[in-house]
């Protein structure tokens, strides 16, 4: 994903890149960050100095891992610089130090940046509320097999889309997976399935069904690209907004 903001943000006619930030090991620290995304020298070497970046920048864009986000809020809140979260997979206790960071600063945080995925999560709620009960909730998703967390955080933002629409909440309904004799489905049960191999990019299918029928609302990235220009619509949108945690909802308009 650094590679690919780096090579969007070169694309980009309104934007220009401050810094690009690696942790201290990094292999390739030193090297022109345009090299390292394959569209040549752009003079910002990959660096290890964040707090530098930061200065240097309007806006900081975090896709990294869990515990790096978190360890490094504090250096986001001094820098006061609106914040972009791409990362996915954190526990209630991070997210909570997210939301704390917000009442400092704007963050826009998302389980996937892509705007077709959160248009997705935004007619899957509406399903939701317009189907009847009778209308099982089976979400699969699909991803490359060194995918980290499971299930996938865009995974849990579509759950919370058909929690939300039938006005529920998705820790007392989901169902993780099933193995033996466990019985019928109970009604109300929103199951979620996660699937891995292969290079997949991110394939994430809500089924809805029903008697006789079924519905079934899909999105497949067929490139990295997609979060990247997700990420920098974000970045836009997040210049000039009070401090306050945002989702791509409010980007979006939604």
């Amino acid at each position: 994903m650094g590679r690919m903001l780096v090579r969007a943000i070169h694309e980009a006619s309104d934007l220009s890149l401050a810094a690009a930030v690696e942790h201290a090991g990094h292999a390739q620290l030193g090297t022109d960050a345009g090299t390292v995304a394959g569209v040549g020298l752009i003079d910002r070497e990959l660096s290890a100095d964040l707090d530098g970046g930061l200065a240097a920048g309007d806006v900081a864009i975090d896709f990294t891992a869990p515990q790096a986000t978190v360890k490094h809020l504090d250096q986001y809140v001094a820098a006061g610089k609106p914040l972009v979260i791409g990362t996915t997979g954190f526990t209630d206790e991070q997210r909570a130090l997210i939301k704390r960071a917000a009442t400092q600063l704007p963050i826009v945080l998302s389980a996937n940046m892509s705007l077709g995925v959160n248009l997705l999560a935004e007619l899957v709620a509406q399903a939701a509320r317009a189907l009847p009960p009778s209308y099982d909730a089976e979400l699969v998703e699909l991803h490359h097999r060194l995918k980290k967390d499971s299930p996938s955080g865009t995974a849990i933002l579509l759950g919370e889309a058909v929690a939300r629409g039938r006005q529920v909440r998705l820790a007392d309904q989901v169902r993780h997976g099933r193995e033996g004799l466990v019985g019928e489905r109970p009604a109300g049960e929103i199951g979620m399935h996660a699937v891995r191999g292969g290079d997949v990019i991110g394939d994430h299918t809500v089924y809805f069904l029903g008697p006789g029928e079924r519905l079934e609302l899909s999105h497949r990235a067929s490139t990295r690209e997609t979060f990247a220009q997700g990420a920098l619509a974000a970045a836009r949108w997040l210049i000039g907004k009070p401090a306050g945690l945002y989702s791509m909802k409010d980007v979006l308009g939604l």
